[in-house]
């Protein structure tokens, strides 16, 4: 039996973990799970896969999450201290599916001696790529890329020595605004742009990949993950996203990973730990889909893929100034506060007045997490004395 915790459960990572989980009782046990704030939902987990312990990062949702589980015999907790107790629990896998900033200390924390953690939030590697790395090589703790593209990447290099890759290449849908114009996405509501045609996945999320913000993220996971300079990593447009990455050998051979576009194919092989997990669902069949394409990305229209391709080629802690903006100029968006383009101006200005940090990389999770801190303080400070300047008697814009 393979002991694994999840971290994020509540969110569609969590969900589809557990629905692999679910389906293979008797190769998994489950050590401890872990949600935000709904309690309701984080108690059914618990209870539909046999969790030892469950916690919820909202402490006041702690009343709840025990009322729900009352009589199952699944301990409870809520707050960070019961987050990190469910980290602290013995487990083989970790997955770390907690969405956003959040995750950073708690998947950290997760990093044990001969434990995997099987990585889907994306942030411990964009804002402390250097140091989360580090510190799993130090504590031997194996990663495991949960996101389709780097796991595809990951099966691809079997076919070869990794000193003969050349190069590797990341797809992209192209989102809900693949072929629109600038015009039309101008006027992009919140709606429009979480309506991504492949995948479902949260609104945060959604919003990174109709701006392709959310592929510009994952190369500078492929940096930290494979190793690779900024310059030996692309993207490519495929609508179908059936190929999920490619690999490029010195002999000019190229290894594609191909699936269905379905999370829990790439959950269950992390799960799997070199074993094939048998899923239900539609094989691939490349008969019925017919044509697969690709097309270059057009960086006029999606500036955003440009941002975290500057942010990566600069380095040190550029990467987290642009996760931290980012998160800033989607969440105004979602609140009817900026545009759709404005996301790509707001992120490029705060990039721009952190330049100064390129010299040196966050030397551990905690000062990741400051610097972070500072660029959210430093955009609310300047948004608050532009609202006080144009909200003066004769200094409204005309």
């Amino acid at each position: 039996m393979t002991t694994v915790t999840i971290l994020g459960a509540t969110g569609s990572v969590g969900r589809s973990t557990v629905d692999v989980l679910a389906a293979n009782r008797d190769r998994f046990r489950v050590a401890a799970v872990v949600g935000g704030s709904d309690a309701e939902a984080l108690a059914r987990i618990a209870r539909e896969i046999g969790a030892g312990f469950a916690a919820l990062a909202d402490r006041s949702g702690g009343d709840a999450l025990r009322d729900a589980l009352a009589g199952t015999g699944i301990r409870s907790g809520a707050g960070a201290a019961a987050v990190l107790e469910a980290v602290d629990r013995p487990a083989d896998i970790v997955m770390a599916a907690i969405s956003g900033t959040a995750g950073l200390l708690p998947t950290h924390a997760a990093l044990k001696s001969g434990r995997a953690v099987a990585l889907a939030n994306k942030e411990s590697l964009v804002c402390a790529g250097e140091a989360f790395m580090r510190d799993a090589k130090a504590l031997g703790a194996s990663i495991l890329p949960v996101d389709s593209e780097h796991n595809a990447l990951q099966q691809a290099l079997g076919a070869g020595r990794p000193e003969d890759v050349v190069s590797m290449t990341l797809t992209a849908s192209g989102g809900p605004f693949r072929t629109a114009t600038r015009e039309r996405m101008a006027g992009a509501t919140p709606a429009e742009a979480c309506a991504h045609p492949t995948w479902a996945m949260g609104t945060k999320i959604n919003i990174d990949s109709a701006t392709l913000m959310n592929k510009g993220l994952e190369l500078i996971e492929a940096h930290h993950l494979f190793g690779l300079m900024h310059d030996q990593l692309d993207v490519l447009v495929h609508p179908q996203s059936v190929v999920h990455g490619l690999v490029h050998w010195r002999d000019g051979g190229v290894t594609a990973g191909l699936a269905v576009p379905d999370m829990r194919i790439p959950i269950a092989h992390c799960l799997g730990l070199g074993a094939r997990i048998p899923l239900s669902g539609n094989p691939l069949d490349l008969a019925a889909i017919g044509t697969l394409s690709f097309e270059p990305v057009d960086e006029g229209r999606f500036p955003c893929l440009g941002l975290a391709r500057a942010a990566l080629r600069d380095g040190g802690a550029m990467p987290t100034v642009l996760n931290a903006a980012n998160e800033v100029a989607v969440a105004a968006f979602v609140a009817g506060e900026i545009g759709f383009l404005e996301i790509a101006a707001v992120v490029a200005e705060a990039c721009e007045r952190g330049a100064s940090r390129k010299g040196k990389a966050p030397s551990s999770i905690e000062e990741a997490l400051a610097i972070d801190h500072e660029v959210r303080q430093e955009m609310r400070d300047r948004r608050a004395r532009a609202t006080r300047f144009h909200s003066e008697p004769g200094r409204r814009m005309a």
